[in-house]
């Protein structure tokens, strides 16, 4: 099973949603050159999109408490 939200997101939404949640604005993208010199080649696992969805969780009727990006932030922070 893919242990992912229903709703998968881009950066720029995750971004945008992090902004949301912390009240603060999310002008700027993280550039890839500055992570890359930061995190080496995991640098590219963030900016890779992957776009997994819990098909098999789905299925089997499985509720999650917070299936978008916005809640989910809200609860953690």
């Amino acid at each position: 099973m893919n242990g992912v939200a229903p709703h998968p997101v881009t950066n720029a939404e995750f971004t945008r949603a992090l902004g949301a949640a912390v009240h603060r604005p999310a002008i700027l993208r993280a550039p890839y050159v500055l992570l890359k010199l930061a995190m080496g080649e995991f640098a590219e696992v963030l900016y890779a999109s992957q776009r997994a969805v819990p098909k098999a969780a789905l299925d089997h009727g499985f509720r999650f408490e917070h299936p978008e990006i916005g809640g989910a932030l809200a609860a953690i922070l």
